[in-house]
Parts: C-alpha cells; sequence; structure tokens
C-alpha cells in the first residue's frame, strides 16, 4: 500500500508532460511539387484530349535530353578549358585532345610568354574595371538610344571573372616583312567564367551571360618605328581569321542553348566581332599625330590571289551500297579558304577525277601567316566524307607569281589537285590597264561580270550637314549604300546625328573601270528615305594623281551643304611574268597539317556561311577561263553541270562582299549552295546552268520558237504620292514542265542592287499550271529618281514541295528602269531567259 503513493506522483508527473511536436508540413513545397507535377501531366492530358499522338510526347522528351546533352557537352568543355589553364602540365598527362593544347606545342616558331600571362593576371582586376566602365558607360547608352523600346535597359551586373586572359604562343615574323613594322600573333584563350546580367524594366525581361570561351589568333602590328619616343607610331589589333566562340546563356536568352539555335547565337555574336575586330577590319590606336599614321586607317591589301580551281584525280570512293557491300563513287566538291574568305565550288555527282573549272579572286591583306586551304568532300545526304585537304603557302606564290600544277591531297591515301594560282600586284597607275583588259575579254563582255582587272577601295570616313527628319529636333539614323554594278555593301548604322561618323572600310572587284559607276546613297534607316546621293565614274580616277581621291564630296537631293567625305583608290590588278631559265623547276611549299584532322576540320569548316539572305537567283554572263592550263589534260569547254537545281549562295568573291551565316560544318549546312565562279560557263550557278540544260533537252534536235522559256506580264509605274515603284505581276504564259506533272510556279523579285532578304517580293505559288495567273502588287519604298538607277531582277521558279529534289529556275527577266516613261507605267510582256540577260519586249 506504501509504494502506491509513490507510483502516483510519477504518473501525474508523466501525464504532466507536454505534448510531442507536432507534424510538420512545408506547404510552400508541396504546392512547388504539384505544381510540377501538373506542368508534366498536363501536356500528356492534353494530348489525349484533343485526340493527338503520342509521339508528340516522344517528341518532346528527345528534345528535352538534347538540350540537357548539349548543356552537359558543353559545361563538359569548360571544365576541361579550365583544367588546361590552372594545371596545364596535369592536364597533358591526363590526355587533352590534340586540339586543346596550346600553339607552342604544334609549332617550334611560336615561343611560350609565361611573363606575358603573369603580367596579365597581375593587370586582370584593373582589366575588369575598365571593361565594367565600357559597358555601363559606353554600350547601356548605346542600348538605351538604339531604340525606344530599350529605353529601360541597362546591366545589373558585370563580373569578368578571376581567370585572366591566357596567351599560350607567341610568333614573332623576321623575314617578310617591313624593317618599320614588328608583327606579331597571338595564340590567345580566354575561359571565363564571368556573370554578365542585364536588364529591361520595361517588360519585366532579365538575361545575362554565365560563361565565355573565345579562342583564336590576334595580329599585333607595330608600326611605323619612328625615331622618337614612343618609338612606335600606331598599334593595331586584328583576328586573322574568325575566332571560336562559345558562351552559356542565363535567363530569358538561356532559350539561346536549344539546339539549332546555339549555333545561330554564336553566330551573330561572331558577325559583331567580324565587324570589328576580323581582318580585314582592324583596331587602330594611334600613338603620335593622325598625319603619320593616316595610312594605317586606309590599308591596301598586299596582293590578289586569283585562284584556277580546275579538277581533280584519283580521289577515293565514298559512296556505298547494300551497307557497304557494293563501292560506289563520290560527288566531290571543294571549300577554299584564305583568310576569312570562303569560297565554295559546285558539286559534281558520281565522279572520282572531277572537272570544275571554276575560278575565284581573293584579298590578300597580311601574307605572312596566311595560306591558301582547300578541303575536298563528298557530298551526302547526313554527313560530307572528308576526300583531303591542302595548305599552300601563300608568300611561295608571291614569289613565283604563277603556279600552275598538280598538288598531292594531305590526310588521306590518294588524290590529287589541280590548280593554277595567279598573284596579281596592285598598280597605282593605268598604264597596263588596256593589256589586262584585253587578257580578260572586257571589251567583249558586259561591263559589270567577269574576272577583275581592277580593285577600288573606299574609306567611308564623315558626313556633315545631313538633312534632319521632318519632325523638329529629330535626327537621322543614317547609313551609306554603296554599289559598282549589281555588286552592293552597306556601311553601319549611326544613331541620331545629322554628322555621323564611320570610318569604314570597303572594297569592290572592277571588271572594267571606264565604263563602271560607283554609286553611293546616304539612307534614314528608320525611315527608309533617301537623305541624299552621289554618282562617281570609275574613269575620273584613272586621270587622278596616283589614281586616288581624297575629298569632301556635295550630296545631290539632299541640303545645300551637305557633304560626304570619303577617299577612293583604283588600282589595276597586273600579273607581272617574270624570266626564268628553261631548266627552272619551282613548287610551291605545302604547309603539312600540324594538328589532328578532326581538329584542323573544325577550324576550317565551321567558317562556312549558310546565311539564308544573300539571294537565290544571282547570275552572272558568263565568260571563257583565261589563262586556262596548257597541260593537254585540262578541258576548258564549258561542260553541264550534273548537280540539283540549287540557287547560288552569294558567298562573295572577297571579304568585301562576304556575309557571314551560322557557324557550321559544310556536312551540317541544311542546303550547301555553291559560290558563283567569276568566269567560265561550268562555273555559271546551278539553276542556270540546269535551265539551259532542261532547255537542251527540250529541244533534242527540233526548234524552238522565239520564246522558249515562256513570257511573263508585268505592269511598272513609280507612284509618286507615295514615292514607291509598283509592280504587278499579272501571269506567265508557256513555261517549262518541271517535271511530268507539270509545274508550281511561283515569281520573285529583288530591285538590284539590294539582295537583302527583306529587299525580297515573291507571290504565291501556282500548282501544276504552265500558264499561272497572279495579279499580285508589290512596290518597293524608293524614289524616283534612285529607282531610274535600279534593276528590276524578276525570276520565276518551281516551288517544289517540302525537302522536293523539284526546285528551281524557270526563267529570268531583269528590267531597267532608266525610262522617262515610268512615272505613267507600262503593261507589257517580257520574255523569259536563262540568265535574264537579254530581256526581250513583246509587242
Amino acid at each position: 500500500m506504501s509504494g502506491a503513493p509513490d507510483r502516483g506522483p510519477e504518473a501525474g508527473a508523466a501525464r504532466a508532460e507536454p505534448p510531442g511536436p507536432a507534424l510538420s508540413v512545408d506547404v510552400a513545397g508541396l504546392l512547388a511539387q504539384l505544381a510540377r507535377s501538373f506542368a508534366l501531366l498536363l501536356p500528356v492530358y492534353a494530348l489525349g484530349y484533343l485526340g493527338l499522338s503520342f509521339s508528340w510526347v516522344l517528341l518532346a522528351l528527345g528534345l528535352l535530353v538534347w538540350c540537357r546533352r548539349s548543356r552537359g557537352l558543353k559545361a563538359s568543355r569548360l571544365c576541361r578549358a579550365l583544367a588546361l589553364l590552372e594545371d596545364e602540365e596535369r592536364a597533358v598527362r591526363l590526355g587533352v585532345r590534340a586540339c586543346d593544347l596550346p600553339a607552342w606545342v604544334h609549332f617550334p616558331d611560336t615561343e611560350r610568354a609565361e611573363w606575358l600571362n603573369k603580367t596579365v593576371k597581375h593587370m586582370w582586376p584593373f582589366i575588369c574595371q575598365f571593361i565594367e566602365k565600357l559597358f555601363r558607360e559606353t554600350i547601356e547608352p548605346a542600348v538605351r538610344g538604339a531604340n525606344t523600346h530599350l529605353s529601360t535597359f541597362s546591366f545589373t551586373k558585370v563580373d569578368m571573372g578571376q581567370q585572366p586572359l591566357r596567351i599560350n604562343g607567341v610568333k614573332v615574323y623576321t623575314e617578310n616583312v617591313d624593317k618599320r613594322q614588328i608583327i606579331m600573333d597571338l595564340q590567345i584563350s580566354f575561359v571565363g567564367n564571368c556573370e554578365i546580367d542585364l536588364e529591361i524594366k520595361r517588360y519585366f525581361c532579365r538575361a545575362g551571360v554565365q560563361s565565355i570561351q573565345i579562342h583564336g589568333t590576334m595580329r599585333v602590328i607595330l608600326e611605323p618605328l619612328i625615331g622618337d619616343m614612343p618609338l612606335v607610331g600606331a598599334l593595331s589589333v586584328f583576328f586573322l581569321r574568325k575566332p571560336l566562340v562559345e558562351i552559356n546563356w542565363t535567363g530569358l536568352t538561356n532559350l539561346l542553348d536549344i539546339p539549332g539555335l546555339n549555333g545561330l547565337s554564336d553566330t551573330i555574336i561572331l558577325d559583331i566581332i567580324s565587324n570589328y575586330l576580323v581582318l580585314p577590319n582592324r583596331i587602330t590606336v594611334p600613338l603620335v599625330s593622325e598625319i603619320q599614321i593616316a595610312q594605317l586607317r586606309f590599308p591596301i591589301p598586299k596582293g590578289v590571289l586569283r585562284i584556277h580551281f580546275i579538277e581533280a584525280q584519283d580521289l577515293q570512293g565514298k559512296d556505298t551500297y547494300l551497307k557497304g557491300l557494293v563501292k560506289g563513287k563520290s560527288d566531290p566538291y571543294g571549300v577554299i579558304r584564305v583568310g576569312n574568305q570562303i569560297f565554295q565550288s559546285k558539286v559534281i555527282k558520281e565522279n572520282l577525277s572531277p572537272k570544275w573549272n571554276e575560278v575565284y579572286e581573293a584579298l590578300v591583306y597580311e601574307h605572312p601567316g596566311q595560306e591558301l586551304e582547300i578541303e575536298l568532300f563528298d557530298e551526302d545526304p547526313d554527313k560530307d566524307d572528308f576526300l583531303g585537304s591542302l595548305m599552300i603557302d601563300l608568300i611561295e606564290v608571291e614569289k613565283e607569281r604563277l603556279l600552275d600544277e598538280w598538288f598531292t591531297l594531305d590526310e588521306v591515301p590518294k588524290g590529287k589537285l589541280h590548280l593554277k594560282l595567279e598573284w596579281l600586284t596592285l598598280m597605282p597607275n593605268a598604264s597596263n590597264l588596256d593589256k589586262v583588259l584585253t587578257d580578260i575579254r572586257a571589251d567583249k563582255d558586259q561591263a559589270n561580270d567577269g574576272l577583275s582587272s581592277s580593285l577600288l577601295i573606299l574609306y567611308l570616313d564623315s558626313a556633315r550637314n545631313l538633312p534632319s527628319r521632318k519632325k523638329i529636333n529629330s535626327n537621322p539614323n543614317p547609313l551609306v549604300q554603296m554599289s559598282v554594278g549589281h555588286k552592293a555593301q552597306e556601311s553601319k548604322i549611326r544613331y541620331k546625328t545629322n554628322e555621323p561618323v564611320w570610318e569604314e572600310n570597303f572594297t569592290f572587284f572592277i571588271h572594267n573601270p571606264k565604263r563602271q559607276d560607283l554609286e553611293v546613297e546616304v539612307k534614314d534607316e528608320e525611315h527608309q528615305c533617301s537623305l541624299g546621293n552621289l554618282k562617281i565614274p570609275l574613269s575620273q580616277l584613272l586621270t587622278s594623281d596616283d589614281m586616288t581621291m581624297n575629298q569632301r564630296f556635295q550630296l545631290s537631293n539632299s541640303g545645300p551643304n551637305s557633304t560626304l567625305k570619303m577617299k577612293i583608290a583604283l588600282r589595276v590588278l597586273h600579273l607581272e611574268k617574270q624570266e626564268r631559265s628553261p631548266d627552272h623547276q619551282h613548287s610551291a611549299q605545302v604547309k603539312r597539317p600540324s594538328v589532328s584532322k578532326e581538329g584542323r576540320k573544325v577550324s576550317v569548316r565551321s567558317q562556312m556561311s549558310a546565311s539564308p539572305g544573300a539571294g537565290d537567283s544571282s547570275t552572272a554572263p558568263s565568260t571563257p577561263v583565261i589563262g586556262g592550263s596548257d597541260k593537254p589534260g585540262v578541258e576548258e569547254r564549258a561542260q553541264p553541270a550534273e548537280a540539283s537545281p540549287l540557287g547560288p549562295r552569294d558567298l562573295g568573291r572577297s571579304s568585301s562582299s562576304l556575309h557571314a551565316g551560322p557557324a557550321c560544318s559544310p556536312s551540317h549546312i541544311s542546303v550547301k549552295e555553291p559560290t558563283p565562279s567569276i568566269a567560265s560557263d561550268i562555273s555559271l550557278p546551278i539553276a542556270t546552268q540546269e535551265l539551259r540544260q532542261r532547255l537542251r533537252q527540250l529541244e533534242n534536235g527540233a526548234t524552238l520558237g522565239q520564246s522558249p522559256l515562256g513570257q511573263i506580264q508585268l505592269t511598272i509605274r513609280h507612284s509618286s504620292q507615295r514615292n514607291k515603284l509598283v509592280v504587278v505581276v499579272h501571269s506567265c504564259r508557256n513555261l517549262i514542265a518541271f517535271s511530268e506533272d507539270g509545274s508550281d510556279p511561283y515569281v520573285r523579285m529583288y530591285l538590284l542592287p539590294d539582295k537583302r532578304r527583306s529587299g525580297r517580293r515573291k507571290t504565291h505559288v501556282s500548282k501544276k499550271t504552265l500558264n499561272p495567273v497572279f495579279d499580285q502588287s508589290f512596290d518597293f519604298s524608293v524614289s524616283l529618281p534612285e529607282v531610274q538607277r535600279r534593276t528590276l531582277d524578276v525570276a520565276v521558279k518551281n516551288s517544289g514541295g517540302f525537302l522536293s529534289k523539284d526546285k528551281g529556275l524557270l526563267g529570268k527577266v531583269l528590267v531597267g528602269l532608266a525610262s522617262e516613261e515610268l512615272a505613267k507605267g507600262w503593261t507589257q510582256w517580257y520574255d523569259l531567259t536563262e540568265d535574264g540577260t537579254r530581256p526581250q519586249v513583246v509587242t
């Protein structure tokens, strides 16, 4: 009994203890989990509700896996590059790929520069301060002023990271350089875990960059060397070719990491870099007075390389059938590169000894360190096979002036390539012009096409007193369009100023300077109206001192004091033939590749352009190959191309006319199209070749009518009230049948020389008819004085289906608009021709 009271208080105490902690629930986390589950299940439910196929779910999952894999590969490359920077020796021992190794490993004449890297590392915090100031004080106000929608644009964070720019190797040139200059090539790499965040408060938009990789060869030129301090007149910096760029995006721009868009975004960044820092563009920092370095702002090329891409022999057969049991041939084409200029030949179907007979011309600004690089590929539907490569030192070509040889291809067991290379010297006088014009048959060809006799170099400096807009205190956004014949170029836009400063260089290949004119127009980019124009006959330069004009030109159709300052120089392209003994033997120095084939192909082919806005029917009248090979095995006669009917893509004949596009190898270009050659009938654009071949097949011994390709009816007039050129496409008749089912025609128009995508006009497609009726009206915003200097390019094309091969040209007509009747207008039938150069009006 005595023990019971003792247990009672203990039990009471036990009952008096506070209850244990209650079960906690993370409401926010639970709701987030439910939201994620709902977001995942909603598409599945929607597909079932709408009765769609389950394959859409599989497609979405595949895209998600692809995105994650792409980001994972990019992150692994970043980690590998960071490891190489932090501990180079350990990274090499762990087995870094050859293409990731620094340049001094491959090239014995490239030196390490650890002292320079230590200096940059010590200066890096101050360099980051300068970059942040540049972003906030220069770039940010410029972006805000470019558009009213970007008025709230700002950088919220600019951090370049802790990893400094690294110089993997330095090469100093001591031979074949001027004694008054120092030329250095710096192999630079920047692998930065930087953070650059931006915000547009007006639209609650945030985006940024998480990391950047840049790898490339930067050339530094110190010239002229002088006898006074600071001993160097100026510093010039530029990339020899486009650097390799890889960016990890954050925020809204994270969408740019989606496969397909990542290449496009990186290409846009590359284009921006190219406009400022890739040869022939450069940054020049004067260290003395402007008078002594004026020539640096007006760089004249060292020469022009004319490349006769003739033929190849004994190539590998890469095509196979029956899963490799039966070996076939190849469909070879060539990719030719000089610096940043890239050309692509046409494809020769089913041939191991193809004959191209194409001619290209390329500018050479810096031949120390520049080579002629050629790669051959076999065209395939998925990935193109490698057929061999070749690299030739341009210094050897300059010494020999003329090379006509067979070269053995590298990196493949067999194959030879026949090239004829001409080094053209730029002459500052017209003493040899008549002989050059005769050699290239300029007197027989049209003035705007064929081989080049001279080079026009234009330095666009600035403009003054441009007319303002109609609104009070509203300045224009001026840009300058320059054209010679059908070739046009455009300057950068300067925003909200009537006294813009451009300081840009342009070059034009000239066929016959005695007949051609330089047309310049200053336009307001926002309102697409003309601020003034001028026309300079190139024959004036032939009688000027040193064939150069450096002055302010008065603009027509502009303000009373509106002027444009330019420096223009004309240089005759002359082939100096050296006298050699009969037993003289020469051979160009073929440089062997010093990195792996994969690494080299990435560096060469990643620059190929796939710009869709370069025009799809640019044709040039054919001329025979001039100065062809004397060897009996070479055929210079025009031969029909056996290629699919693809429209030519204007990769350009020089860096001046290159329009960079998405950086990808030829094997990944969706539509591979050749660079139009500038000579020989076989080098005409593929669409024109196919049309001529089809016309010969239709003739087949019969006599065709006056209009074998049919006719098109157009109404053309200029509306002074609307200040527009109005073109009405009525109908076509008697078109040729593109297939057994007839044709699916549509009409495409450009107002030359503008061949931008925004300047293209297209009708609807008429299905399975040879006499389509369109009755569609189109207009071009252009004044009457300006339109009378333009040419209307009208092409009738066959549409075909999606991924169809039945696409191509049905006929073309070029309509000159220099008529006094343009204000009244006219309606006429025009004969369609292969290239539109001989339009006939049907009365």
